[in-house]
């Protein structure tokens, strides 16, 4: 899932509450159309939507799975003094922070931003090692100190990754430079303080949540807030939903229906919110269950495709959390390009559940780590 636009500033909505503009970047499936290399992409690296850059890409063992091959969101922070910016994923499903470094000589460094050290007058080097696999990519690097600043949150000694190796030509198509990664410390590599925790421990935000919202259609407006929920991006109620592993933002689904008739989660079934993966993923038999009730047929490549004339007349998916229904329209759950429509679910080979940026730009969404539960709200 993933990934020029303008980039603007960073800017603070309130004294306690932190807004940061998100942008949708062309993906790298995009990039690979335009320049007639996906047939030879697929070829090698065959249709796996649970490959996450780590929502891009990262997770220690189960982490956050992306979609390689749709849109993801990306926002600008700097590192070091003087400051050097980086467009990085804010990624609630995995938990390190890293960006390009000079260090490194792979493919993907070649046309991205890298952090320079030496240019860096507050950057403190570490001998500690940092090695993320992801599903469609890697990193190795090192793990160095330094400020981060996120609108206008300073986040002083601040931990992250450089990478050294970025295997793979995958990176090389993205328009993101790096992860930054909101989930729990407790997957986070090499034991490395995520961002929020040490926002949290400097006491850079009054309240110990952040909150997404995702714009539709390739929209401007989408937006991080850390520290506070701003009403102005969803109405009624925000229903909430305790975390079940301070993990990923794990919480537990009942069932999923198409029709008022249960077609997935039968008997209940673990679920993440992730930020940095594009579809929403399930084990396979069940999202087969989903794409032969909603009239998706399996493509050449392994995706998932959609009649387009039939599209806006498909049915609604509800995913029942908490004993609240929480419904996706067809126009949410399937995808329009100029080579065709395709459906916004994709299969994994576990019982993990992803509920992506498909359900992500549907459902304004908190990550509250003060009380350890994800607020769900209907989004503006």
């Amino acid at each position: 899932m993933k990934w020029a636009v303008v980039l603007c500033a960073l800017v603070a909505l309130t004294e306690c509450m932190h807004k940061v503009p998100l942008y949708k970047g062309k993906s790298a499936r995009e990039t690979l159309e335009e320049q007639g290399l996906l047939d030879k992409f697929l070829k090698k690296h065959p249709y796996n939507p649970t490959a996450k850059f780590n929502s891009v890409f990262a997770r220690a063992s189960s982490k956050t799975l992306t979609n390689d091959y749709d849109l993801s969101y990306f926002g600008v922070i700097s590192i070091g003094t003087p400051p050097q910016s980086f467009k990085v994923i804010f990624d609630t499903g995995s938990s390190n922070l890293w960006v390009p470094s000079v260090y490194c000589k792979s493919q993907p460094c070649t046309n991205h931003k890298t952090f320079d050290p030496s240019k860096s007058f507050t950057f403190r080097s570490t001998s500690r090692t940092v090695a993320i696999q992801y599903g469609t990519g890697a990193m190795t690097g090192i793990l160095g100190y330094d400020t981060v600043t996120i609108g206008s949150i300073v986040d002083k000694s601040q931990v992250f990754g450089l990478s050294e190796t970025e295997p793979g030509s995958f990176l090389y198509y993205v328009a993101f430079d790096g992860i930054l990664g909101l989930a729990y410390p407790s997957i986070s590599s090499s034991g490395a303080t995520p961002v929020f925790d040490n926002m949290m421990n400097q006491g850079l935000v009054s309240q110990d949540l952040f909150s997404f919202y995702l714009s539709r259609d390739s929209q401007a407006g989408s937006v991080v807030t850390f520290g506070g929920i701003d009403p102005s991006y969803y109405t009624g109620n925000i229903n909430w939903i305790p975390v079940t592993s301070q993990t990923y933002w794990e919480i537990t689904m009942d069932n999923i229906t198409v029709s008022g008739n249960v077609v997935a989660c039968s008997s209940g079934c673990r679920a993440i919110v992730d930020t940095g993966t594009s579809l929403v993923i399930g084990p396979m038999n069940d999202i087969a269950n989903i794409q032969s009730s909603v009239g998706a047929s399996r493509g050449q490549n392994g995706e998932y495709t959609v009649n387009c004339n039939i599209a806006k007349s498909m049915p609604e998916v509800t995913f029942n959390i908490n004993g609240v229904p929480f419904t996706l329209p067809s126009t949410a759950y399937v995808f329009q390009r100029t080579s065709g429509c395709s459906s916004g679910f994709g299969q994994d080979y576990n019982d993990l559940w992803i509920l992506g940026d498909v359900f992500i730009r549907v459902y304004y969404s908190i990550f509250d780590r003060g009380n350890n539960r994800v607020g769900l709200a209907q989004a503006a």
